[in-house]
């Protein structure tokens, strides 16, 4: 005779699915208290309060941002707080490069009155960088396409807008030079 078969056991995790993941870190107690304190932060400068009858979040910073050099100084102390840590967890330089890119936006953006502010409610980088922290501090891997994609279209963009001036003085020199002569 069988004997009766436990069905609870099937529930149990073996010992081989409790393993870590080879991959997968879990962060120290001082880590996951300062991942924690980030979060935090960062919930309050992007999503802190629910604008009533939607279900869309703003937080803090687009608040602060309507005071003049208030908003200026706050948001880029967490940013570079965001940096801080993420360069001590070890995060790939490209993505601490991205990073430093969404915050590059938030600020170009954010210079620009009325419209920055605006920008501000939809762009979240602080929620965004402290994402790709989060990532890459529980599973270390190397940067992914998406971010190389993300850095190849910004320096594209910004040599293009290095590159304008140049063609536009060339176009006129040229539409000159055929009205002159």
């Amino acid at each position: 005779m069988k004997p009766p078969s436990n069905a609870f056991a099937a529930d149990k995790p073996s010992p081989e699915s409790r393993a870590p993941n080879p991959g997968f870190r879990v962060p120290n107690p001082g880590q996951s208290q300062r991942l924690e304190a980030l979060r935090r932060a960062a919930r309050l400068l992007d999503s802190a309060v629910v604008v009533p009858g939607t279900s869309f979040r703003i937080g803090l910073d687009p608040i602060l941002g309507l005071i003049p050099g208030v908003g200026e100084l706050v948001s880029p102390l967490f940013t570079v707080s965001i940096l801080w840590h993420a360069r001590e967890f070890g995060i790939p330089r490209l993505v601490l490069l991205r990073m430093i890119l969404n915050v590059a936006i938030d600020a170009v953006m954010g210079a620009v009155p009325l419209v920055g502010d605006l920008f501000d409610v939809a762009w979240k980088a602080n929620t965004a960088n402290l994402a790709l922290l989060e990532r890459h501090v529980s599973e270390p891997r190397p940067a992914t396409f998406g971010d190389w994609l993300f850095v190849l279209a910004i320096v594209t963009m910004l040599i293009g807008v290095a590159v304008d001036p140049f063609v536009i003085v060339a176009w006129i020199v040229v539409v000159v030079g055929r009205i002159l002569f």
